[in-house]
This record gives C-alpha cells, sequence and structure tokens, in this order.
C-alpha cells in the first residue's frame, strides 16, 4: 500500500510510526526538533490520516507497507522509530529485516501482551471506537457538537481531544473521520496483538542501537518485560520518561527527540 508520508530535514534517513488513532501530524513537532540530524519521514499508517482505506489491518501488513515505502524511497538502510501501534509495526519490522535499519526507538509499548491488562485495554478501545462509529455524522453541524456528542462515552478529555483530531469536513461540508473507523473496529483483537514471545525469543536482534521509552505514568510496558525485551534486542536501552504517560511524545516531547537524536550517537 502507498502510504502518504510527511518529510522535514536532511542526512540519515528517519522513519517515525505513529499509535492508534494517529498521524503523521502528531511527530511533525518533535520531526522538526531532530531535523537538522536527519531525513524525517513521516508516514500514515494504512486507515489513518490520508492514507489509503483497507479492510485488512495487521502487523504483517503494515511492516510490509513501510518496506514498500523504504523501498520507493530507495532507502537501503535507515532508522526507525513507533509509538504504541507504530511501535509493534517497527518491531515486526525490525524482526524481520534488521537488515534495513541503523537504529530502532520503540515509545512505550511492550513487544509483548500483558496478559493482566490486555482486556482492560480492548475494551477501552472498543468503547472509544464504538463511540466514533456510533456518531450521526450527517446530524453533527459542528465541532462542539460531535465532542459533546463522544462526552458521554469518552470521559477523558484528553483522549476526546486526540480524537477529535480525525474530524475533518469532508464533501458538501459535512463531517467525516480521516480514520477508518470500522475497519479499524473489525481488526481490533489483531491490533491488540504483540509479538508472539515464544518465536521472538528464538531472535537475537544485534548490529544497530535500540532504545526503549516507557513514561513514567503509564503502564504499556512491564517492567516484568525487561528481561525478555533485553533477550530479543540484547543491547537495547530501556530510558524511563519523567512526569510522562502513554502519550510521551506529547507529555515529554524535548526529552523524546533528545532520545531520537541519541540513536546517531549510541555504540
Amino acid at each position: 500500500m502507498k502510504l502518504f508520508f510527511r518529510s522535514y530535514g536532511s542526512g540519515p534517513p528517519l522513519i517515525i510510526l505513529h499509535g492508534l488513532y494517529g498521524s503523521s501530524d502528531n511527530w511533525i513537532s518533535i520531526a522538526k526538533m531532530v531535523s537538522e540530524k536527519f531525513n524525517v519521514f513521516l508516514p500514515d499508517l494504512r486507515n489513518h490520516g490520508q492514507s489509503p482505506h483497507s479492510e485488512i489491518m495487521n502487523y504483517d501488513v503494515m511492516r510490509d507497507d513501510i518496506l514498500e515505502m523504504a523501498d520507493e524511497l530507495t532507502l537501503r538502510k535507515f532508522f526507525l522509530a513507533g509509538h504504541s501501534m507504530g511501535g509493534k509495526v517497527a518491531m515486526s519490522f525490525a524482526l524481520k529485516w534488521p537488515e534495513r535499519l541503523n537504529g530502532l526507538l520503540i515509545a512505550d509499548i511492550s513487544p509483548f501482551i500483558n496478559e493482566n491488562s490486555i482486556h482492560v485495554t480492548y475494551n477501552q478501545h472498543n468503547t472509544i471506537l464504538s463511540a466514533m462509529n456510533s456518531l450521526d455524522l450527517s446530524k453533527i453541524k459542528s465541532r462542539q457538537e460531535a465532542e459533546a456528542e463522544l462526552m458521554s462515552k469518552i470521559d477523558s478529555e484528553k483522549i476526546r481531544g486526540f480524537i477529535m483530531k480525525n474530524l475533518q469536513r469532508s464533501h458538501g461540508n459535512l463531517f467525516s473521520w480521516k480514520m477508518n473507523v470500522v475497519s479499524v473496529l473489525n481488526n481490533l483483537d489483531r491490533i491488540m496483538e504483540g509479538i508472539d514471545k515464544q518465536d521472538a525469543l528464538n531472535y537475537e536482534i544485534t548490529g544497530f542501537p535500540v532504545i526503549f521509552l516507557k513514561g513514567s505514568e503509564s503502564d504499556y510496558i512491564n517492567t516484568a518485560d525487561y528481561q525478555d525485551i533485553l533477550k530479543i534486542f540484547p543491547s537495547a536501552e530501556i530510558n524511563e520518561i519523567k512526569h510522562a504517560g502513554h502519550w510521551l511524545h506529547a507529555d515529554q516531547p524535548a526529552e523524546v527527540a533528545r532520545n531520537i537524536l541519541r540513536l546517531a550517537s549510541v555504540d
């Protein structure tokens, strides 16, 4: 699939992958912060932003989308970073084609499913996506009206604000979602999947720097997973970003940018 992307700066190529509900827009400020060191590419993953929609959405096809993009851009080797769902895409790519990477940064996501929280996380996303899908956009006259409708189903003001970034004016001045909400909802089981631990532990990915970032106020990376993460990525650093939740690139952008810049200097 040919993905929409934005590009900033010059230098060694770096691709940054956004998370669920996100788009390339979410990483523009950080891309500009590191653009003196890297030529940054910010794609919209399939079913998000301005990229094409598809009924198929899993980590194999999203990983393949990034390979197609890199090949079309003639990027023989590049740095790769990803947040949340984008981090899973990045790890899947690293396991399949490690020879294409100069460095890897994973922002606030574990390679593995947390059995203690997966059902809670699934239900949270199911509630959000169902609320988006149930909104009759043909009757919505303003963004304020749309958010008021979502308020009864999505309590968090921060999450509502993030979701509202997906709302756009379309044909006939009607509102529509940039996201393919139906496809994402139908594929939620696959999006919630992690890397198969038993299979992944057969790998030992070396030869380039690897940095994992964990938001201090987030539980998306379980400390119990550290040992197995280091079995797959023996040289990985796992750095905690203070005063940051799951959206650590929004909470502490300068610190995330600093870690991205370190990819080019870590031995």
